[in-house]
């Protein structure tokens, strides 16, 4: 009788350099895995790969000249703002540096009490404290640092923003809004620099009357003297891989799944699923910071996981229909209930149903937790029993 239901396992892999047979190499990892230590494959299981496997492997990399030289092109050397930037050594100051290099000046933006994923500024209890709106008031360093100070570190790197941005280079200037249009008050060309909000942002600024609009993911959208690049995605959920050198979001992720998932099935005969899979969509309750930090949890990922799970939940019906019930017969009629959700139970199913998360955010999240973030080796994951159920014997 069946007594587990999803498990999670990090498939420890070679370290994986430019041109390696990526595919070739996580199969045998897994059929190593699963030989060495007595486990099942099955058809159903799913293959997770972190993003930044394929990235390297693909030589996706761009240098600080190359991103200065697309910069240039689009902007052609004036003063320019940048917008909403998150507060992030590894995922933002090597891109500002390129970007400073690529203009007369550079009105960098930053949002308060926080940016976009978390990273704290200032306090919120610190800005209640003040007594100031962050929607309402707008300034620039000096009055900034008349109102809050240098309170400004921030609570897990104890980096203090404002000054290691100005930092990396003599024509960098600090404002702070919350309203992208404020930049507008300094220069009239803008690079957004926000993640899940810069097709709003650009619209705005654009209606505001803003000559310039460009974001992240319209820098190295394409090649740029031999480049790596992104057309989807540009500079978004790039990575810091040297002082002089970023490692970009990976491309053609979706063709990367296909191949591997038939690769899977030739050397195994199960019938697997693939995604590739970046940071996870979860936010710490303690610091307030949002993991995703890249555009999407996953660029890339086989059919079947496109879609959201159709699930009940077991503790509503424990509780309400089948209250008066216990043991074997609560048992027997919870698995009848589950299978003939696509029926029966149908109005309840949609009213009491779990949130409609999309598969890949879900196993994107779990596989990037999995996998972590340091020293575990584990690039890809192996999930299995994902799509059982309760019911499934």
């Amino acid at each position: 009788m069946k007594k587990t239901c999803v498990t999670s396992r990090g498939i420890i892999t070679p370290i994986f350099k430019q041109g390696d047979d990526l595919a070739g190499e996580i199969v045998k990892s897994i059929c190593e895995a699963a030989s060495e230590e007595g486990f099942s494959l099955h058809d159903g299981d799913i293959v997770g790969v972190t993003e930044s496997v394929l990235a390297r492997t693909q030589g996706n990399y761009a240098t600080v000249e190359q991103i200065t030289k697309d910069v240039m092109r689009k902007f052609g050397g004036a003063e320019i703002g940048v917008v909403f930037p998150i507060m992030s050594r590894n995922r933002f100051s090597i891109l500002l540096k390129a970007f400073a290099k690529g203009a007369e000046k550079v009105y960098v933006q930053l949002s308060y009490p926080c940016d976009e994923v978390g990273n704290e500024l200032i306090s919120i209890e610190y800005m209640d404290e003040k007594n100031v709106d962050p929607y309402a008031q707008n300034f620039d360093e000096k009055t900034f640092r008349a109102v809050f100070g240098y309170r400004t570190k921030h609570r897990f790197t104890g980096i203090d923003y404002i000054e290691y941005y100005k930092s990396l280079a003599d024509n960098i200037e600090i404002i702070f809004s919350n309203d992208p249009t404020y930049v507008l008050n300094y220069t009239k060309n803008v690079l957004s620099c926000d993640i899940h909000s810069r097709e709003r942002t650009k619209r705005r600024l654009k209606a505001a009357g803003a000559a310039l609009v460009y974001g992240m993911d319209d820098i190295l959208s394409e090649s740029v003297d031999g480049s790596g690049y992104n057309p989807e995605y540009g500079l978004l959920g790039s990575n810091k891989a040297t002082e002089e050198k970023v490692k970009l979001f990976p491309r053609d992720a979706e063709v990367f799944a296909n191949e591997l998932q038939k690769l899977l099935f030739e050397k195994t005969g199960k019938h697997m699923e693939v995604l590739v899979y970046g940071d996870g969509c979860f936010k710490d309750p303690v610091g307030g910071i949002w993991e995703l930090a890249d555009p999407v949890v996953s660029p890339g990922f086989t059919e079947r996981l496109n879609g959201t799970p159709n699930e009940l939940k077991i503790k509503y019906f424990a509780d309400n229909e089948y209250s008066g019930l216990t043991g074997q017969e609560l048992e027997e009629a919870m698995k009848k209930a589950i299978k003939g959700k696509e029926s029966d139970l149908v109005g309840n199913m949609v009213s009491e149903g779990t949130t409609p998360r999309r598969y890949t955010d879900l196993l994107g999240s779990l596989c990037d937790l999995t996998s972590g973030s340091g020293d575990r080796g584990t690039p890809v994951v192996l999930v299995q029993g994902y799509f059982t159920n309760y019911a499934t014997e």
